[in-house]
C-alpha cells in the first residue's frame, strides 16, 4: 500500500513540475498592449539580433565612463547610463551599468527600479544611501554611511536614494540586473505627471495644503 502511495505521488509530482518551473521572463519595458497582428504594433524595448558573422569586439565595447557628467541641476548630479541602448553585446544578458557623478551635497533623488536590483560601489567621497521596505514590512529604512571602496545593495523595485555627505565631488558605479532597468523618479512622477494627478487627490494623500501641492506642480 505504502509503495501504490509513493508511485501516485511521484506521478503526481511528474505531472505538475512543469507548470511548476515555468514562468514568464522579465519584461523590459513599463506595458505592452496585446495586439492580433504585428502590423498593428511596435518593437518596444527589444533589439532584433545582428548576424554573429558580422560581429566584432566594438559590439561590446563602451568607451567613457571615466569622464564625469555635468551635476549643475536641481538635485546636483548626474547618470551616466551603459545598457543595451547604447552597448549592443549586453543584449539578453541581463546586465547594465552606471556612473553616478554627485556634486557637493548632491543626491540621487528617491527612486525606483521597477525590472532591477542595484549593487553600487563608492569610488570618491562619502555618500549617505538607503532603501524603504514595502508597506508590508512597515516602510522600514536601511540606511548606512558609505566610504571609497564601500558597497551597498538596493533590492529590486524599492525607493532608494543616495546624498553627498560632503562638499567635494562624489562618484559611484552601480550594476543592474537588467539590460533595460528602467527608472522612476518619485517627486518627478507624483508632482511631474503628464496631465497632472488632480492636486486635491495629493493634498489628502500626503496630507498637505492643496495650494501647496499646485506649487509643487508648478516646480516639476
Amino acid at each position: 500500500m505504502k509503495i501504490l502511495f509513493f508511485i501516485a505521488a511521484l506521478s503526481l509530482l511528474a505531472l505538475t513540475l512543469p507548470l511548476a518551473i515555468a514562468s514568464d521572463p522579465s519584461p523590459l519595458q513599463d506595458f505592452c498592449v496585446g495586439v492580433n497582428s504585428p502590423a498593428a504594433g511596435v518593437f518596444v524595448n527589444g533589439k532584433f539580433c545582428k548576424d554573429p558573422r558580422a560581429v566584432s569586439g566594438d559590439d561590446f565595447f563602451f568607451s567613457g565612463l571615466n569622464r564625469a557628467g555635468n551635476t549643475n541641476n536641481g538635485v546636483g548630479s548626474n547618470v551616466t547610463a551603459v545598457n543595451v541602448n547604447n552597448l549592443g553585446g549586453l543584449n539578453t544578458l541581463g546586465i547594465s551599468l552606471v556612473r553616478i557623478d554627485y556634486g557637493p551635497n548632491g543626491q540621487n533623488p528617491p527612486h525606483t527600479h521597477p525590472r532591477a536590483t542595484e549593487v553600487l560601489v563608492v569610488q570618491q567621497g562619502t555618500l549617505l544611501v538607503g532603501f524603504i521596505s514595502s508597506n508590508q514590512d512597515g516602510n522600514r529604512l536601511f540606511a548606512k554611511t558609505l566610504n571609497v571602496g564601500d558597497v551597498f545593495v538596493f533590492p529590486v523595485g524599492l525607493i532608494h536614494f543616495q546624498f553627498n555627505l560632503g562638499q567635494t565631488p562624489a562618484v559611484a558605479i552601480a550594476a543592474l540586473s537588467s539590460q533595460n532597468p528602467g527608472v522612476i523618479t518619485v517627486a518627478n512622477s507624483i508632482f511631474g505627471s503628464s496631465p497632472d494627478i488632480d492636486a486635491n487627490v495629493l493634498a489628502r494623500a500626503f496630507q498637505m495644503d492643496v495650494n501647496a501641492v499646485r506649487n509643487l506642480q508648478g516646480r516639476f
